[in-house]
């Protein structure tokens, strides 16, 4: 089985902070984002509803989608979270 990459973004709450990262297993980040495992930006922020996440092939293509994110104005992040998840849910709530 080949291992799968997600670039994903992360809010506190709508309209609020937005955190973008990549990750190849995303329940298991995300489990550590809602759980304060790991010092640092989200945990200080709270940071930790998963509201928005696309699958990739390879982590180069993920990384990539994860620098163009990063550049992009936040209004076209906003965008972008609200043409999947429209209600900014947490999509990660029934993992």
């Amino acid at each position: 089985m080949e291992k799968k990459w997600y670039t994903y973004i992360l809010t506190s709450m709508k309209n609020w902070t937005l955190y973008v990262w990549v990750t190849s297993n995303i329940e298991k980040r995300i489990y550590e984002h809602k759980n304060g495992i790991f010092d640092g930006f989200t945990k200080k922020y709270n940071v930790h509803l998963l509201v928005w996440y696309q699958e990739f092939p390879t982590i180069d293509e993920a990384i990539e989608y994860e620098k163009i994110i990063k550049k992009r104005r936040r209004e076209k992040k906003i965008n972008l979270i609200e043409w999947m998840n429209k209600d900014w849910k947490d999509l990660a709530e029934d993992w």
